[in-house]
C-alpha cells in the first residue's frame, strides 16, 4: 500500500523546499551517500541506483556545497527516478558541519517519511554524519582505493574501517580490490562494473561527427573519462611526438590536476567533458581505443569500465598493464597490452591492421555475459539477503571460503 503526505520541510528555520507529494512504499527505501555528483560522469552509482529506483525510493545524497553566504538548505531533483540530494553550507568548522549534516539527513527521513530504509555508502567519509541512523541493513560499494587518490583524507583509512565493521555486505568494482579487501569482511563481493551494450553498440553504424571531432584528420585513437592523477601524461606525450600522423582525442573533465601541466602538442585533442548520451558518437570516428593509465598507487586496484564499453563500440582497445584490464580482457586477447612507447605504438599499428569481423565476434561473445541489468540482479539479490534475518547455522568462516573461491574465479 502506498500512502501519501503533503508537508514542507524545515531544519533550523529554513525551507528546504523537497517535493510535496511523498510515497511511501512497503519496500524499504535507499539513502545513498557519495562522494561523486550525480550530473559530473554516469558511471556506475548512476547505472544501478536507477535500476534500484525501479522498485523503491532512493535518495541520493552528495557531497555538500560550501558556499560563503549560503543559508543551510537541501537542493533537490529528479534524475532516472532518483532523488538527487545536495546540502548547501556555509563556511565554518569542521564539526559544525558535521552536526548540521546530521540535522539535514534527520530532517530529510522525517519530511519524507522515510521507516525502513538501507544506507548505502560510496565514501566512508559519510559515516561521520550517518552514525547515529538505525538502518536495516549497511551497504558500502567499493568502487575504487579511494585512499590512494589524490588529497584523499586523513582519516579515510580509519573511516573505512568502521564502514566495513558496520557494513552489512560490500561490494568491490573489481577483481583486484576484491582480494586486497576480501579478509575485512565476513560477506563481501566483487562485482566488476558492467556495460550497456546497447547504448555503446551504436558506434559501429553512426556515420557523422560531432561537430568538434569532424575536421580532425584520422588515424584517431581516442580516450574518454576523467583526466587525472591516473593518467600517464609521459606516455600521451611521448606516443603524440613519436607519431605526429596520429590523432589522439581527450574526452574528459580535467580533475585535481593542473590542466597546464598536460601534453601541449598539436595533435593531441582536449573536448572537454561530454554527456553519456553524446559518447557513441565521438567513439564511431575513432580507429583505435585507448587506456593510457600510468602505473602508480592510484591505479592499483582500477577497474575501468570503459573497456567492455569500448568493445560495446566495435573499436581495438589498447591498455597499460593495468591488472584488471589484463585479467581478462588481455589474457583472453580482447585489449592489447603495452606499457613503454615502443610497445604502445606498435599495440596501436597492429590494433589498426586487424580484422573488423572477427574483433566484433570475439567482443560480442565475450559481452553476452555482461549487462548492468544482470550485475544490478546480482546486487539486488545480495541486498535482500542483507535485509533477511540471520540464519542460527550461519558458518560465516565457510561464507568467506566460499565467497573467495565464487569471486575469484569471476571472468
Amino acid at each position: 500500500m502506498t500512502r501519501v503526505r503533503h508537508d514542507p520541510c524545515y531544519i533550523g528555520g529554513v525551507p528546504l523546499n523537497l517535493s510535496s507529494t511523498i510515497a511511501v512504499s512497503a519496500t524499504p527505501d535507499v539513502i545513498c551517500l557519495s562522494h561523486l555528483r550525480w550530473d559530473f560522469v554516469f558511471q556506475r552509482p548512476q547505472h544501478l541506483l536507477t535500476r534500484c529506483a525501479r522498485k523503491r525510493r532512493v535518495f541520493y545524497i552528495e557531497e555538500p556545497i560550501v558556499e560563503p553566504g549560503t543559508q543551510p538548505s537541501l537542493e533537490q531533483r529528479a534524475r532516472g527516478g532518483v532523488t538527487v540530494v545536495v546540502p548547501h553550507l556555509p563556511p565554518h568548522a569542521a564539526d559544525m558541519e558535521v552536526d548540521r549534516l546530521r540535522e539535514m539527513i534527520d530532517g530529510l527521513i522525517r519530511t519524507h517519511d522515510i521507516r525502513d530504509y538501507v544506507l548505502w555508502y560510496y565514501t566512508p567519509m559519510a559515516l561521520s554524519f550517518t552514525d547515529h541512523l538505525t538502518p536495516a541493513a549497511v551497504v558500502y560499494d567499493c568502487m575504487d582505493e579511494l585512499a590512494a587518490f589524490k588529497g584523499a583524507p586523513a582519516l579515510l583509512k580509519d573511516r573505512e574501517a568502521a564502514l566495513m565493521r558496520r557494513a552489512s555486505v560490500v561490494l568491490t568494482g573489481g577483481q583486484s580490490l576484491y582480494e586486497a579487501k576480501r579478509a575485512g569482511h565476513h560477506n563481501i563481493h566483487a562485482v566488476p562494473s558492467s556495460v550497456d551494450v546497447t547504448h555503446f553498440a551504436e558506434a559501429r553504424t553512426i556515420t557523422s561527427d560531432p561537430i568538434d571531432q569532424a575536421a580532425v584528420p584520422h588515424p584517431r585513437l581516442g580516450y574518454f573519462g576523467v583526466i587525472d592523477e591516473r593518467m600517464d601524461v609521459e606516455l600521451l606525450r611521448d606516443v603524440a611526438e613519436a607519431r605526429r600522423d596520429w590523432q589522439l582525442m581527450m574526452l574528459g573533465p580535467v580533475v585535481k590536476i593542473d590542466a597546464t601541466t598536460l601534453p601541449d602538442c598539436p595533435n593531441i585533442h582536449y573536448l572537454g567533458a561530454k554527456k553519456y548520451d553524446e559518447l557513441p558518437a565521438y567513439i564511431a570516428g575513432w580507429d583505435v581505443a585507448l587506456l593510457p593509465f600510468a602505473r602508480n598507487k592510484a591505479t592499483r586496484f582500477i577497474s575501468p569500465t570503459k573497456t567492455p564499453e569500448y568493445m560495446a563500440a566495435g573499436k581495438p582497445v589498447v591498455s597499460t598493464s593495468i591488472r584488471d584490464v589484463v585479467t581478462p580482457y588481455g589474457e583472453h586477447g580482447l585489449v592489447r597490452i603495452a606499457d613503454d612507447v615502443a610497445e604502445f605504438v606498435a599495440a596501436c599499428d597492429a590494433a589498426m591492421a586487424e580484422d573488423r569481423g572477427s574483433r566484433l565476434l570475439r567482443n560480442d561473445v565475450f559481452l553476452k555475459q555482461m549487462s548492468w541489468d544482470r550485475t544490478w540482479a546480482r546486487v539486488e539479490g545480495l541486498v535482500n539477503a542483507a535485509l533477511a534475518p540471520p540464519e542460527p547455522s550461519r558458518n560465516t568462516g565457510a561464507m568467506r571460503s566460499s565467497s573467495a573461491a565464487t569471486e575469484s574465479g569471476h571472468v
